[in-house]
């Protein structure tokens, strides 16, 4: 490795120390059910995001409250020592990409057969801290 790559490789790795990503691929449930709850905790701070979801009503709000945790997880690890309260950590990005789907067929009157689609999705949650700028 030359030396231009090895500085710039860490430069972003300083960076990157306060950005900290979860993933849940293939999960089953609507995307579209999923990104109703996703769009209330996008850009709030996490201690808030986790009391939304918890006293949420929508099924979603229970996997979206384990990739959170699981990305909270992920940030005590990179930063080891370090207090989770004290780094004001926000919901920096939330997507909500649709997976693959389930194609089923239900009988249908005279002989027909109506489509069902067993959609899944998958969740990337990214955590970082409030930009100051």
């Amino acid at each position: 490795m030359g030396s231009r790559k090895r500085e710039s490789a860490l430069a972003r790795k300083i960076a990157n120390q306060d950005v900290v990503k979860a993933l849940h691929n293939d999960c089953p449930s609507s995307p579209r059910k999923m990104r109703l709850v996703a769009d209330i905790i996008r850009g709030v701070e996490v201690d808030k995001a986790l009391a939304i979801l918890k006293f949420s009503k929508k099924e979603a709000s229970n996997k979206l409250e384990k990739v959170l945790l699981s990305a909270m997880a992920n940030w005590q690890v990179k930063n080891e020592g370090a207090d989770i309260e004290e780094a004001g950590l926000i919901v920096k990005e939330i997507h909500v990409d649709s997976a693959r789907q389930l194609k089923r067929l239900r009988p249908a009157p005279q002989g027909r057969g109506y489509r069902i689609r067993k959609r899944s999705n998958h969740i990337t949650l990214i955590l970082g801290t409030k930009d100051n700028k």
